[in-house]
């Protein structure tokens, strides 16, 4: 009696496929299984998961296996072979893992589907995904079965909230766009014209010292923002002389994303 519960716990425990938890895993199409019935070598074997879902086991046919995870299929092929062998006693391990990918897209990071070994979270996937400075991980975010889920990738992998950090699931879908909405453009008369990345509290003398400041040919009284607001371009105009000579903050304007701070230039 104590031999066959001992019995009992072990194949148990064997239900648990080799990725991990149950609940961690649910098997795929691709996926290598192996099937053991206690005591009935004839009825086990080692299979693979076809595209259609399915596996064939000696008697019982065909057998859908995707979307189980390895305890459900036993309790499943339980049920099946029962009218082949008496109280049967079924083990499914995963030996060969494919169905444990996530989806990226977007255009700010590597795009494609990439198979996961094991357990990993978000911010280690994101560690491991190569470049990212064309990423706009403010507006990126997690998709899981068609609802979004609440994470903060800025918060995460900039500002390094690790608590924050999730596990990702199989079939998760990461939308990670480029950070062309994130630029503020700085043009004309200035010492490098070029474009900074928005940040919070970012204002418009912030953005010109960055970009070398005026040259002697700028027209300090005539800076002006472009932004879009809707299908509209908006322009504000602000006086940089005041705000340099005369310390007139209000001219200081804070920039948004997507703004262009042009400087006029002039000969006199």
């Amino acid at each position: 009696m104590k031999s066959y519960l001992m019995l009992m716990l072990f194949l148990a425990l064997m239900v648990v496929p080799a990725f991990g938890a149950d609940s961690d895993y649910v098997i795929g199409d691709g996926d290598g299984l192996q099937i053991s019935v206690w005591g009935s070598p004839e009825l086990s074997s080692s299979v693979t998961v076809r595209p259609d879902g399915k596996i064939t086991l000696p008697a019982a046919g065909d057998i859908v296996a995707t979307g189980y995870t390895p305890s459900q299929l036993s309790e499943k092929l339980t049920k099946e072979l029962t009218a082949f062998v008496r109280k049967p006693i079924v083990t499914v391990a995963v030996t060969n893992i494919t169905n444990n990918k996530v989806y990226v897209f977007g255009g700010g990071a590597s795009s494609g589907v990439f198979h996961l070994p094991g357990r990993t979270t978000l911010l280690k996937f994101l560690t491991n995904l190569g470049d990212l400075q064309r990423a706009d991980l403010e507006r990126a975010y997690l998709l899981r079965d068609g609802e979004r889920i609440a994470v903060n990738f800025y918060d995460l992998f900039i500002g390094g909230n690790v608590d924050a950090d999730v596990e990702l699931r199989t079939n998760d879908m990461i939308y990670i766009p480029d950070n062309e909405l994130m630029k503020i453009y700085i043009m004309g008369a200035v010492g490098n014209p070029q474009y900074v990345f928005y940040r919070e509290g970012i204002r418009i003398l912030d953005a010109i010292l960055e970009s070398g400041g005026f040259t002697k040919f700028a027209r300090e009284n005539r800076v002006v923002v472009l932004r879009k607001e809707g299908s509209q371009m908006n322009e504000i105009r602000v006086n940089a002389r005041d705000l340099m000579r005369q310390g007139d903050l209000s001219q200081n304007i804070e920039l948004r994303r997507g703004d262009m701070v042009v400087v006029s230039e002039g000969i006199f």
